[in-house]
């Protein structure tokens, strides 16, 4: 096992401290109201890139050799990890390429390329490691997993940290679920503080690999990639990131397109946030009863990300 431990994760606080942002933990008291619990929303939204992905890759780029920051790193993304990794490679003077799919929304395509790194355009879900592998034989670089790394879960860890911190005791913590890097960081540290609270995670009907990963006891890929979620289509669930849900997780619990979408409105509409279908995903579960909650139970939710274009939030709207 290879779980990370909370020295790791304040370590990790350590890295990012004065370069990220503590995002806050708001009350959600009228869709609380309205749903019979105790409800908060954890507003990563508000992080620097729009998302929490930068938190653990500059934990990652910090624990790499002097050489392997002059030769620069490769990483694969939809998009979050992508800006998240070129915000943390500027910060770090790091050169980094991330190959993305073609399909990859184009907001998040700009934003990457904005803050330095190089988006290379290639293929599909399925297509993007190869060529980053590509990369590392052909040009020398590091590859930086965008979530299966304990580094990398560290540094999403201090999200965790900063909710045991800054809220009441939970009693039910939902995640959204891509490769699984978010809800491994999260529960490590929900769990080492809170044991009887409930970590839950949430993978879209059109990704899913975590519970199917759970359930066969080993890290297994997506049958299909088709969700409206991007930030959640990973092709496939991490090692790493599966011995953590294994071993702090509570359930995975999984929501339709439609079901994000009405999340994604509701918190636009009375808190004012504007999430991205991902960062909904966690608020889908609890909206549509895919949980057991009962009433009056303390609720957090991780708005995991902001990142959506005028011409999806149209299409969606």
């Amino acid at each position: 096992m290879t779980l990370i431990t909370l020295d790791d994760i304040q370590q990790a606080r350590q890295v990012i401290a004065g370069k990220l942002h503590r995002t806050p933990l708001v009350t959600a008291t009228v869709l609380g109201e309205m749903l019979g619990v105790k409800l908060l929303f954890k507003a990563e939204l508000l992080q620097k890139t729009g998302s929490y992905k930068p938190r653990g890759a500059m934990n990652k780029l910090n624990s790499l050799s002097a050489a392997e920051k002059a030769n620069g790193v490769v990483s694969m993304s939809a998009g979050n990890f992508a800006a998240g990794l070129a915000y943390a490679a500027a910060q770090l003077g790091v050169k980094a390429t991330i190959v993305m799919p073609e399909a990859a929304v184009k907001a998040k395509v700009a934003a990457t390329r904005g803050y330095g790194a190089t988006a290379l355009l290639h293929g599909a879900g399925k297509d993007l490691m190869p060529k980053a592998m590509e990369l590392v034989e052909t040009e020398g670089l590091t590859f930086v997993h965008p979530f299966d790394d304990p580094m990398v879960v560290a540094g999403t860890g201090t999200l965790g940290m900063e909710l045991v911190e800054d809220g009441p005791e939970p009693d039910y913590v939902l995640v959204p679920v891509g490769g699984g890097g978010l809800i491994a960081g999260v529960s490590t540290a929900i769990k080492l503080h809170y044991p009887k609270a409930k970590v839950i995670g949430v993978e879209p009907t059109g990704a899913v690999k975590m519970l199917t990963s759970v359930q066969q006891h080993k890290p297994v890929a997506a049958e299909y990639l088709s969700t409206i979620a991007d930030g959640l289509a990973a092709p496939f669930a991490g090692k790493h990131t599966l011995e953590h849900v294994e071993a702090y997780v509570d359930d995975i619990v999984l929501v339709t397109d439609d079901e994000i979408k009405d999340a994604m409105l509701l918190i636009m509409e009375r808190s004012k946030l504007f999430v991205e279908p991902s960062g909904a995903a966690g608020f889908a579960a609890l909206l549509h009863g895919k949980v057991g909650v009962p009433a009056g139970s303390t609720v957090i939710c991780v708005l995991s990300g902001g990142n959506i274009d005028r011409e999806r939030l149209k299409a969606i709207l």
